[in-house]
């Protein structure tokens, strides 16, 4: 079993940046591979980025590309997203999931077997 606690979230401006993290409990975090997803208003949960156990492998949306940066640190059993350059059209819940594979790096909400509740991150224009 895994929780994850999302923080870091908040509001900034266009152009502005945040770290997101994400604290897991568990003996397992570091077999664990983890992604980042966001839902706006209205819209439905998408992937942002997503990292494998070891940190080596990473994958990224296109629209975060260059922008947007994943890591972890196995032993604070933390994952963080590190989002520069941010627009108005990202303002969205941010959560962070966990999948059993080490090696995942899926894209798709199923799979996915750990969720965190979110954290808020509000960027105006």
């Amino acid at each position: 079993q895994v929780q994850l606690v999302e923080s870091g979230g908040g509001l900034v401006q266009a152009g502005g940046s945040l770290r997101l993290s994400c604290a897991a409990s568990g003996r397992t975090f570091s077999s664990y591979s983890m992604g980042w997803f966001r839902q706006a208003p209205g819209k439905g949960r998408e992937v942002v980025a997503t990292i494998s156990w070891s940190g080596c492998s990473t994958l990224y949306a296109d629209f975060v590309k260059g922008r947007f940066t994943i890591s972890r640190d196995n032993a604070k059993k933390t994952v963080y997203l590190q989002m520069n350059s941010l627009k108005p059209e990202e303002t969205a819940v941010y959560y962070c999931a966990a999948d059993r594979l080490p090696n995942g790096l899926g894209y798709r909400l199923y799979e996915y077997d750990y969720w965190g509740q979110g954290t808020q991150v509000t960027v105006s224009s």
